[in-house]
């Protein structure tokens, strides 16, 4: 395969919009000139992720990731550039000449030929078999039966890819064709391995749900049993914990869901495999469910970083009450700043998947909608639950419940909406709701509020100082950086994008930055100016090789400084950086000058050069912390 020529990949890139690309994985919010979002590249509540539109590239102040779209697909799919530039170019209709393609699969089987490629490679083949076993075989035939009596389609079946496990034990034989491993297949978490080393199919005699990350691609499975089985044995039987599978950070059906959320930025959350496929045949293609367990705090920031607003919808019956109660209190706890929150309840003792045969698919759909409620409409209901309010006792106790809810609302209208409600149904005085309100208001003293309530208070956070960033970016850099190191970056800032500026630094003899870092950020520019002559900050990126120089270049380009230069700013920073970077030069001449003066048997002389030497040593010794920190 050719390698791409430059100007190939620059036309390639300049013809995307980066937030448009990037909007496709992380829900980006307008702040002041650029967008900011969650970082899908560690987890975080306040949005500290950075795209600027306008110079073409992202950059995290939390965990120092940064580059253009490029770097950013390489990043978070864990492909090669060439990959990235190939799904740049098919999204922007721009036609890469096939000498510069991969042949066939070739990134695939390069993938593949990892050992987590080789482990999702085995999966897949493993629900190939379990799809084919079950649509074309009569080892298949009960499974094929029970799902069709659940109102699955042959398209439905073949969409999710559903399968069946025999009893034969056939998966092992099958794949020991394509990878003779016994560690890689004992590390799958397709077998169980006996007390002898022995393996043998995990699953069997179950109906198989093919599991996939976020790129599509199968990590795990659940099975689910069917027929009269022993008490003691699970309904579902999720895959282990394995290299390429947790269950506590994969959401099924979310690789999907979050492509048809593009347009509303809403998922809707559901307890189980069948509820979701029954509602994805109900044309809600935008919906999830966890691994057959309650919620978990990872799962929530997946959910958080992909859609502004989730809409839990479990069953209307007593469990399904105490599930939204849990669900609802995750999110409060680790809900991501500005996601809404809202609540659908179906009616007591019916799923999804029932309502769906019940009614049709345009009801369930239209349920959705119009059941829609938020977690305080949610939780002035669940306060009911096992209460007389005919009681006086318990009435009161419901009240003073609803009450400190209201108070963690930031919003005074909903508040005395909701105030309005509580005195028309039972009766009462506005005026001593709102007094009482006030009183458990001042009780509550500053915790804080929701600006999207989610039923309960919210502990408070530690504030963070923003040392770096943009004024609108509401996160903290992980370390504020040094006078000197600010001089170099405000130095290089300027110097990329004015000529004058990088004319007049450069003519000065022997100037080298203190930092090695910047002088080589400098040196590479500087190549990188005599093979485009424009610079071009998402340009740049591609130039570089080294992540941590990439990391380097984001923080300076989002770097906050006036449009108009500043000559006498720019001669400041130089004579900072200067007074740090001959050091090790002055070091070796006092050196040298001090074993002169010995010689010379002139120990005035030698003590003074000596206390100048310690002076410049301890300098050092500063700059170098200076970078370690």
């Amino acid at each position: 395969m050719a390698r791409i020529p430059s100007e190939v990949i620059d036309r390639i890139r300049d013809s995307v919009d980066i937030s448009d690309v990037i909007g496709h994985y992380v829900q980006l919010h307008q702040s002041g000139k650029g967008f900011v979002g969650l970082c899908p590249f560690h987890e975080e509540q306040t949005p500290s992720f950075s795209v600027n539109e306008q110079k073409q590239f992202f950059y995290c102040f939390g965990c120092g990731r940064g580059g253009n779209v490029f770097q950013f697909l390489m990043e978070l799919k864990h492909i090669p550039f060439t990959e990235a530039v190939a799904e740049v170019a098919q999204l922007a209709n721009v036609d890469l000449p096939s000498q510069y393609l991969n042949n066939g699969d070739r990134n695939t089987r390069q993938e593949n030929n990892t050992p987590n490629g080789k482990l999702m490679m085995m999966h897949e083949e493993a629900a190939k078999l379990y799809h084919h076993i079950l649509m074309n075989t009569p080892a298949g035939a009960q499974a094929l039966k029970y799902l069709k009596g659940r109102g699955m389609t042959d398209e439905l079946i073949n969409d999710f890819n559903l399968g069946f496990a025999p009893e034969q034990r056939i998966l092992k034989p099958f794949l020991e064709q394509k990878i003779n491993d016994y560690q890689l297949l004992r590390k799958s978490g397709l077998f169980v391995e006996d007390n002898d080393g022995g393996l043998h199919d995990r699953f069997v005699d179950r109906v198989m749900y093919p599991l996939r990350n976020q790129n599509g691609r199968v990590i795990g499975f659940s099975g689910r049993v069917i027929g009269k089985v022993p008490a003691e044995t699970p309904k579902y039987l999720n895959s282990p914990e394995t290299p390429i599978f947790n269950k506590r950070r994969t959401l099924f059906n979310f690789d999907i869901a979050r492509k048809e959320a593009r347009g509303t930025s809403k998922i809707y959350l559901f307890e189980g495999f069948m509820d979701v496929i029954s509602a994805y045949s109900a044309g809600v293609k935008n919906d999830v469910a966890s691994m057959g367990t309650s919620l978990t705090e990872e799962q929530v920031g997946i959910l958080g970083r992909a859609v502004r607003q989730v809409d839990i919808c479990y069953d209307g019956d007593s469990a399904g009450q105490n599930a939204i109660d849990r669900a609802v209190t995750l999110f409060r706890d680790h809900q991501p700043q500005g996601m809404q929150l809202r609540v659908v309840q179906l009616p007591a003792g019916i799923d999804p998947d029932e309502y769906v045969q019940q009614n049709g698919a345009d009801k369930f759909a239209k349920y959705l909608v119009d059941q829609e409620e938020t977690p305080v409409d949610f939780y002035l209901r669940f306060y009911r639950l096992n209460k007389n309010l005919n009681n006086q006792n318990e009435l009161i106790s419901y009240l003073e419940q609803s009450l400190k809810l209201l108070a963690t609302l930031s919003s005074p209208l909903e508040q005395d909406m909701y105030l309005t409600q509580l005195a028309k149904e039972f009766d009462l005085d506005k005026a001593t709701l709102k007094s009482q309100l006030q009183d458990i208001s001042r009780r509550l003293g500053g915790r804080s509020r929701h600006s999207q309530p989610v039923g309960l208070p919210q502990n408070e956070g530690d504030s963070s100082e923003i040392s770096l960033g943009p004024p609108s970016s509401p996160a903290p850099q992980r370390n504020p950086i040094k006078r000197t190191e600010l001089a170099e970056q405000l130095l290089l800032r300027y110097m990329f994008h004015d000529q004058e500026v990088w004319d007049h630094v450069a003519a000065i003899n022997d100037f080298h930055f203190a930092h090695e870092r910047y002088q080589t950020l400098y040196l590479l520019a500087e190549s990188y100016f005599s093979e485009h002559g424009e610079y071009s900050a998402a340009g740049l990126m591609d130039y570089l090789k080294e992540d941590s120089l990439r990391s380097t270049l984001g923080q300076i380009e989002q770097l906050n400084v006036d449009d108009v230069v500043n000559m006498q700013l720019i001669d400041d920073c130089v004579q900072l950086i200067q007074e740090q970077i001959p050091l090790s030069q002055k070091i070796k001449e006092l050196q040298s000058q001090i074993r002169e003066a010995s010689s010379l048997n002139n120990s005035e002389l030698a003590t003074q050069l000596t206390m100048k030497l310690i002076k410049l040593l301890k300098k050092q010794q500063e700059l170098k912390a200076e970078e370690t920190n």
